[in-house]
């Protein structure tokens, strides 16, 4: 199967994808469900690992997800690309096979793969998320978002109003621009609405209905959730995708970081959404700008926080999400990744990313259309054509085709804008901690043998991960057990040895004169045996975070 990044998967042609990926590759991919969605379709996760260097679950694991918002589909399509990656270029790129070797990746390419349907169909639906009916089951009156001249598109519709609030670029008539404030009503204005029908329209009034589909799945999560918040559903985890990646995240507690891939805004969002910089835990704040510094460093895109640069409103706060959740309850260090950016693509540097669509000038506006005619060869825009609507008469259909234009890549430029996406989140694993054996040595005297053995902490980051973790208490200490064969015992240590956690690399600092590099990322154990010789006792490492590390040492 030739897996193209040139196009967006339907959820049949997703799941073979999958499933040829599982069957080509049988050492290093398993594909499973995490559940069922809505409307009973199985979320797909696959399992990747080189399963001849030990289970996914005794290795530190790294989660991606996709799609949780509907119309997002290159999303997916970032998700996939790294699964892509890391099976394809195993034995051939070093940090791939590593990766794989010593880590696992748990990637869900499409989260809310209802929403994702609708919107990808031949006659589209653009719904929020989920494909459930909230807060009402029934439709109310007003203007509802659809395609409806059936053409594959939901666009814009205009109509010719001396009270519109738009007005025709006089250079460029594709390009609606807004109405000066002390101009008098009479001019050539128009009223700009969403393609849609109106249900029981009265010939007057032209309201927009709230959508029958009002859930927002990434509102779902049990951190700071609130019943107040836009699309927060019944209560958290009410609806059964972001129940279903809660249970195998916590059935999996060594998953060390994640990846949600959104659109758009070309940027990488960081916690917390309720507060500002200073209240995080001082090391985490530290270790959090040092990756987002790598994360700009690999894709180009900037890694800002949450609260203070990407408000919908600067006085209100983003309750319930995903990234949050990690974070602030499982202390794990949490990325929500808003692939591709219009502006940026037309040179646009310097803006603030929500802010943007508040205010900016029209020189902003029509760069982007010269970006469109150059490089998309015109096909982002589409010229004002006129339509007869079931309920308003003669309309125009028009503009942006936002789909494929503004809220996700082109197809043309899709795969070179997830590529890089992917190498952060290899190195976003590589950075995990990784419990190995340091030293293990014996010294025996006919029955009587000492033996000690040293584990360390080989990666970047602490075994906790996080301060946070620390505070939730969500993360258990290093545990080191001794097996013994029968009639042995122990004269002294004990069977089972709490070691609490080890230091990672992270707060090392880089200036090497002031540099603490005492061995914090080690640990050690010693226990004096009574046995025969040549007895055979086991030694385990188990952290949950680091892995599980096993040693068999003949006496």
């Amino acid at each position: 199967m030739n897996v193209q990044f040139d196009r967006y998967y339907r959820y049949d042609e997703l799941t073979a994808v999958l499933q040829h990926w599982a069957a080509q590759y049988p050492n290093l991919c398993k594909v499973a469900s995490l559940g069922t969605s809505f409307e009973g379709r199985d979320i797909w996760v696959l399992i990747l690992t080189n399963f001849a260097t030990g289970p996914d679950s005794e290795k530190p694991a790294y989660w991606a997800d996709g799609n949780i918002h509907a119309t997002e589909v290159s999303a997916s399509t970032a998700a996939l690309y790294l699964a892509h990656k890391l099976l394809t270029q195993y034995g051939q790129d070093n940090k791939v096979t590593y990766a794989l070797d010593s880590r696992a990746f748990y990637i869900v390419p499409r989260l809310n793969p209802d929403g994702a349907e609708w919107a990808l169909a031949d006659r589209p639906k653009y719904v929020r998320s989920s494909t459930r009916p909230y807060p009402r089951t029934d439709e109310l009156d007003g203007l509802h978002q659809e395609d409806v001249d059936g053409d594959g598109r939901i666009l814009q519709m205009r109509l010719k109003d001396p009270n519109g609030s738009w007005k025709p670029h006089p250079d460029e008539p594709r390009l609606m621009i807004p109405r000066d404030p002390d101009e008098p009503p009479g001019g050539n204005f128009y009223r700009l609405l969403p393609e849609g029908r109106i249900k029981n329209y009265d010939g007057v009034l032209i309201k927009g209905a709230p959508p029958l589909q009002g859930l927002d799945l990434n509102r779902q999560f049990p951190v700071f959730w609130e019943p107040n918040q836009h699309g927060a559903g019944y209560y958290p985890g009410s609806e059964p995708e972001p129940a279903a990646a809660m249970r195998f995240i916590t059935d999996h507690p060594n998953i060390t970081g994640s990846v949600s891939f959104h659109t758009f805004s070309g940027v990488y969002l960081r916690p917390s959404t309720k507060a500002a910089d200073d209240t995080l835990p001082t090391s985490d704040l530290y270790a959090y700008k040092r990756l987002g510094k790598k994360a700009e460093e690999i894709t180009g895109y900037p890694a800002i926080s949450i609260f203070h640069d990407f408000k919908y409103d600067p006085k209100e706060f983003i309750k319930g999400t995903f990234d949050d959740w990690m974070y602030e309850h499982l202390g794990v260090y949490a990325w929500t990744c808003e692939i591709w950016s219009v502006q940026r693509q037309a040179g646009i540097k310097e803006y603030k990313y929500i802010d943007w669509f508040r205010e900016h000038s029209i020189e902003d506006d029509l760069k982007i259309l010269k970006w469109n005619d150059e490089v998309l060869n015109g096909e982002g825009i589409v010229e004002w054509y006129e339509f007869e609507h079931p309920q308003l008469g003669t309309v125009e259909l028009g503009g942006w085709h936002n789909f494929v234009t503004w809220r996700n890549p082109p197809y043309q430029l899709l795969e070179k804008e997830v590529a890089p996406l992917a190498d952060f989140a290899i190195f976003s694993a590589l950075v995990s901690p990784r419990l190995e054996w340091y030293d293990v040595t014996k010294q025996s005297h006919g029955r009587v043998h000492h033996l000690r053995a040293v584990v360390h902490n080989t990666g970047w980051l602490p075994t906790n991960i996080s301060k946070r973790a620390l505070e939730m208490k969500v993360v258990r200490e290093l545990e080191v057990d001794i097996k013994l064969p029968d009639g042995a015992r122990l004269l002294t240590g004990q069977a089972k040895t709490m070691l609490g956690q080890l230091n990672g690399r992270d707060h090392k600092g880089q200036f090497a004169m002031w540099s603490d590099d005492s061995t914090s990322e080690r640990a050690k154990v010693e226990w004096v045996i009574e046995a025969d010789p040549g007895s055979v006792v086991e030694v385990t490492a188990v952290h949950p975070r680091a892995g599980t590390i096993r040693q068999t040492i003949t006496l």
